[in-house]
């Protein structure tokens, strides 16, 4: 018999529970806070820019599954700087990199849903999802289950993933001088 292991789910999955009071992407930069050293950052954090940061999503589609988060706390593009919108698409065009060197998926859904008739689960702060695709990536656990099954731990997905994005961080500082 093949077990189905996602412990980190169970949490969303069962929970009746209504959402945290407070921004959960201004939580990972606040003072004292998802400070380097914090285990729970560390843990999804994958790399800090100037403006923005790369975070894994705590309930992902797909292994590999991230997002690219502007550090103030911002509903809408219109909202953001000129230089926090130069990083969020350099980030996004290093996180699309590494999802594909190290997942190779087939293909990326890359989306900004904003407000909340867009579907966006936070909406008051902007974020843009990457979700490496694979064909026939969904199943009948999801549709039937109302559970994603994802072959692949998050600490593991952290792992292999922050190294490609600190040698591209590092390229891009080379190039830029």
């Amino acid at each position: 018999m093949d077990r189905l292991w996602s412990p980190w789910r169970l949490a969303y999955v069962t929970s009746n529970a209504t959402k945290p009071e407070g921004c959960v992407f201004c939580a990972v930069t606040a003072p004292g806070v998802g400070q380097p050293g914090d285990p729970e950052r560390d843990a999804l954090v994958l790399v800090h820019g100037r403006d923005c940061y790369v975070i894994l999503n705590l309930y992902p589609y797909n292994n590999g599954h991230l997002m690219v988060v502007p550090r103030r706390h911002i509903a809408s593009l219109t909202l953001a700087t000129a230089a926090e919108l130069e990083e969020l698409m350099q980030l996004t065009r290093d996180a699309e990199a590494a999802v594909t060197e190290v997942y190779q998926p087939q293909g990326i859904n890359v989306g900004i849903n904003l407000g909340r008739s867009a579907g966006a689960g936070i909406a008051d702060h902007m974020h843009i999802h990457l979700v490496p695709r694979w064909t026939g990536d969904t199943n009948f656990m999801s549709v039937v289950g109302n559970t994603r099954v994802l072959p692949e731990g998050m600490l593991e997905t952290a792992a292999r993933l922050r190294p490609v994005f600190a040698r591209l961080l590092r390229a891009r500082m080379d190039t830029a001088g």
